[in-house]
């Protein structure tokens, strides 16, 4: 693995901390370094630039930290605590300290692991009353949530066939015969074809009906939290368009991953509890394709990860069996009707 910045080598000294916790953990993403201090977290974002993202200046880095902050407190607002500079006083690094600003951090609650869906979903005590829950407090966001005629252009139909589409089977055709097989890469690129050239004007009328809204973007379980009611955290914050979506894309990536731990009973009882509160029944027509565009991108997500150098070799194999599982659920998605 590369070698852990100095920066960021020195955050991993209890004393950085405004109340020095007994011991710090720092866990890697892609674009993230995290810091469990205690109860506290502090999120440092990489100075990457990935295309999709650009975290490469200081300032660029402070911009994306308040927007995380600003856009979580939605629908996590105790969480979210505000973003706190890393100081360098003499050679001392520290949070929140006297000296030069270094870096920026998002300091939030550290949220209970088990509370959290997925923890929850492994250990077989998700309900269906707490499903249902999430889907009320999701029909609640989606009425409140921002739209208008900038959002709006992300349901148009061209907006929508350069995501679910070309963005998505151009990023992993890399990766067709090896992680994903090429005879389920062309069978998932027809479908998706298909389906977009046959319901125009379903996603041309969801437009009109108000229905394209500044959503959270990344709702998977890993992201819901049973902490003070509900909590559902980190949304995506470094562009607006994968959040400026059609809330039927919303419900469809929590009922995926429901699919995904083989709870289709908790998955159908989430999808007929948003509906029943919505009233949006023609959620349904593009329920399933939305479904497997979010189990692809999973999938997709799983082929970037098996690249990561900062993924140890040892979990090498478990990503790649992982996003293997995804891109079959999307296929069975496509058979569902």
């Amino acid at each position: 693995m590369p070698e852990l910045p100095e920066l960021m080598q020195a955050l991993l000294d209890p004393q950085a901390y405004p109340e020095p916790p007994e011991r710090v953990e720092m866990v890697q993403t892609q674009i993230s370094y995290v810091f469990f201090a205690g109860d506290r977290v502090y999120k440092i974002k990489k100075p990457v630039d990935m295309g999709f993202l650009d975290y490469t200046t200081l300032e660029k880095r402070l911009h994306f930290s308040r927007k995380e902050v600003e856009l979580n407190r939605r629908l996590c607002a105790d969480a979210y605590l505000g973003v706190v500079p890393v100081t360098d006083d003499r050679g001392r690094i520290s949070i929140g300290g006297d000296g030069n600003i270094v870096e920026y951090a998002v300091k939030m609650v550290r949220l209970p692991r088990e509370a959290m869906m997925d923890v929850l979903l492994a250990q077989n005590r998700v309900t269906p009353e707490m499903v249902r829950s999430v889907a009320e407090r999701l029909v609640e966001f989606h009425r409140s949530a921002e739209t208008g005629e900038e959002i709006n252009t992300f349901g148009s139909i061209e907006m929508v066939t350069k995501t679910t589409l070309e963005e998505n089977f151009g990023q992993t055709e890399k990766y067709a015969g090896k992680i994903v097989p090429a005879a389920q890469y062309r069978r998932l690129r027809g479908y998706t074809e298909r389906f977009l050239r046959e319901n125009t004007a379903v996603f041309e009328r969801r437009v009109k009906d108000g229905r394209i809204r500044d959503c959270h973007g990344d709702l998977h379980a890993d992201h819901v939290c049973f902490w003070k009611g509900i909590c559902i955290y980190d949304c995506i914050e470094f562009t607006d368009r994968l959040r400026y979506i059609d809330v039927a894309a919303e419900v469809a990536f929590l009922a995926m991953d429901l699919d995904h731990y083989g709870r289709r009973d908790l998955s159908g009882t989430f999808i007929r509890a948003y509906i029943e509160k919505s009233g949006d029944q023609e959620l349904m027509k593009l329920l399933d394709f939305y479904k497997s565009y979010r189990a692809y991108v999973r999938g997709k997500i799983g082929c970037f990860q098996y690249d990561d150098p900062y993924i140890p070799a040892a979990e090498k194999e478990k990503i790649l069996a992982n996003a293997r599982s995804y891109f079959d659920l999307a296929e069975s998605c496509t058979r569902t009707g």
